[in-house]
């Protein structure tokens, strides 16, 4: 499958694309055909590969890493999360996960922004554990396998980005 056609009709003016580095970045960076289109900026983290990646990006933050089962990043990046989403305004909340997704989620949320999760495309049999916090935030869970469908409630198949 191929990348999936995104519609400019009624398109959001400014993305916020949220996203570990790695594979979760590489999966956000495949939406090109969608996210060029519009004002955009980048969370993710400052590893060597996503700092290539988005050289030439104009809006970059770096959030806290790791992530995973580290409550004072956590909260850093909640903090993080308030102020980029209060000082760029975007008006939509797009990630591919993992952790550093759920206080964008949370903070975009709050003032009544869209928000999309794309599940990634290895996990076909279970869940991630970010897109089961992330779910109840979203307001679009988009995943890139058929079989992914039944694993969250009204789960819109997408194909897979790479």
């Amino acid at each position: 499958m191929s990348t999936p056609e995104f519609s400019t009709a009624g398109a959001p003016q400014r993305a916020l694309l949220v996203g570990s580095s790695g594979g979760h970045l590489t999966q956000l960076l495949a939406l090109e055909p969608w996210w060029h289109q519009i004002e955009h900026g980048w969370v993710t983290f400052d590893t060597p590969d996503a700092m290539h990646a988005l050289r030439d990006e104009e809006h970059v933050w770096w959030a806290h890493h790791p992530t995973t089962r580290n409550l004072p990043n956590l909260v850093r990046n909640g903090r993080l999360a308030r102020r980029v989403v209060a000082g760029f305004r975007p008006t939509i909340v797009v990630s591919t996960g993992a952790a550093v997704a759920l206080p964008f989620f949370v903070a975009a949320r709050q003032r009544g922004i869209r928000t999309v999760y794309v599940e990634v495309y290895d996990r076909i049999d279970t869940p991630t554990l970010t897109g089961r916090l992330c779910r109840p935030v979203a307001d679009l869970m988009l995943v890139q396998w058929p079989e992914q469908v039944p694993l969250y409630d009204d789960a819109l198949p997408i194909g897979p980005l790479l």
